[in-house]
């Protein structure tokens, strides 16, 4: 078969389907809420976490071809495709996500960031609050949207540039580009340690302006690295239920299911050392943060830890289950859905607290990202060769065996 892909007609119906079904879900779920004093909070709640959690999905996929690239790892090449299409979805998650904050912040935070709210910082206004008033230095609106347009400009910059160069590849061969990619890749490093970071402060634990953690920036990310493993697994695996990807082998579905356990086990130990942290210390500040989840999300707080640790840990543990593209996908589509619940969490808990459930809005918004986001992948798939052509590494790849 050859490796150009093209969308089977059940996908483009799949993914219609979705979406048409996300958008009831959705509408549904306005007209049911729309009278509640909380509705419009909730609303972009919901948009924010659903905004976030798929624009992680490409930014992961991004660091990890610039990973692979800047310590010119060889098993990848023969999937590198996949990885570039993943992270093609970035610039309409950038443009989801920059529209949800847009709209947040003309409407002065809208009780998701009470920081924006001008009262707070107002010493004549009751609601003043000196705390959030001592941090205007960085939580304003202005300086917020200047880091968030840099963050964005970034992450489009470099990823225009590995996927131009990467077709380039294609056409030229040589090494010349290979070096340009290792270059760029580690230069993008050094970018994303600092904003992987920075970024998860502004649009998430900016919510909670009193509280902060060390660990937090650490945290998010381990969950963005986990869920894109997840989402480039699934791909290849229905990629090869399809005929595609011929060269693939059980190797190097092995590789990236070792790399899904392995960045379950980060991200559990950042859960656990931010929680446990925090829980000895005791103090009312800090506490404050977990307290407002455990009691208002009660069972399904702890629920996602342990689907998002135990799962991968007890069923990923062997060999066999890492080859076996059954019990992958089923414990990839589980973990997305830990995750998910893990952003939502830290959005809502903030914002809405107990005012916060799931509901039509929440489902709706997630199902109709989903169909998106799948449509988007597999049209950047139709884009390029499935298999590159002229990667020095490509050979190393086919013949990979563990």
């Amino acid at each position: 078969m050859s490796m150009e892909f093209s969308i089977p007609n059940k996908a483009k119906k799949v993914t219609l389907l979705l979406i048409i079904i996300g958008a009831v879900f959705t509408l549904l779920g306005i007209a049911l809420n729309y009278e509640s004093h909380h509705f419009v909070t909730r609303l972009l709640s919901s948009g924010l976490v659903n905004a976030f959690f798929f624009f992680a999905l490409g930014l992961g996929a991004l660091f990890f071809l610039a990973l692979q690239y800047a310590t010119e790892t060889g098993w990848y090449a023969s999937v590198k495709r996949v990885i570039e299409s993943i992270a093609g979805f970035l610039p309409y998650g950038m443009g989801i996500l920059g529209i949800t904050l847009l709209i947040i912040t003309l409407m002065d935070g809208a009780h998701i960031y009470g920081w924006m709210d001008p009262d707070v910082i107002d010493p004549t206004n009751h609601h003043y609050d000196e705390l959030i008033a001592g941090k205007t230095w960085y939580l304003s609106k202005g300086f917020f949207w200047i880091r968030t347009i840099i963050y964005f400009t970034v992450y489009y910059l470099f990823l225009n540039g590995f996927k131009k160069r990467s077709l380039e590849e294609d056409r030229i061969g040589g090494t010349e580009l290979h070096f340009k990619n290792y270059k760029r890749g580690a230069m993008f490093l050094v970018f994303f340690a600092v904003f992987s970071s920075t970024s998860s402060w502004d649009w998430i634990m900016s919510i909670d302006v009193h509280w902060f953690s060390t660990l937090f920036g650490w945290y998010t990310f381990a969950g963005m690295w986990c869920t894109a493993m997840v989402v480039i697994v699934l791909t290849v695996i229905y990629l090869k239920k399809l005929g595609y990807l011929e060269r693939v082998n059980d190797s190097h579905i092995h590789d990236i299911g070792k790399w899904i356990f392995a960045t379950s086990f980060l991200w559990s130990y950042l859960f656990f050392s931010q929680y446990m942290l925090i829980w000895y210390a005791n103090i009312g500040e800090e506490v404050s943060y977990y307290m407002m989840r455990v009691e208002n999300f009660q069972a399904l707080y702890f629920t996602m830890f342990v689907v998002n640790f135990a799962f991968p840990m007890l069923i990923l543990m062997s060999r066999d289950s890492k080859r076996n593209t059954g019990i992958l996908s089923l414990i990839g589509v589980i973990i997305l859905c830990g995750h998910w619940t893990d952003v939502y969490i830290m959005i809502t808990g903030g914002s809405l607290g107990a005012n916060a459930h799931i509901g039509f809005m929440e489902v709706g918004m997630a199902i109709l990202m989903a169909g998106i986001f799948i449509r988007v992948v597999l049209n950047n798939l139709t884009k390029a060769p499935l298999m590159p052509v002229n990667h020095p590494f490509l050979d190393e790849s086919l013949h990979h065996e563990i």
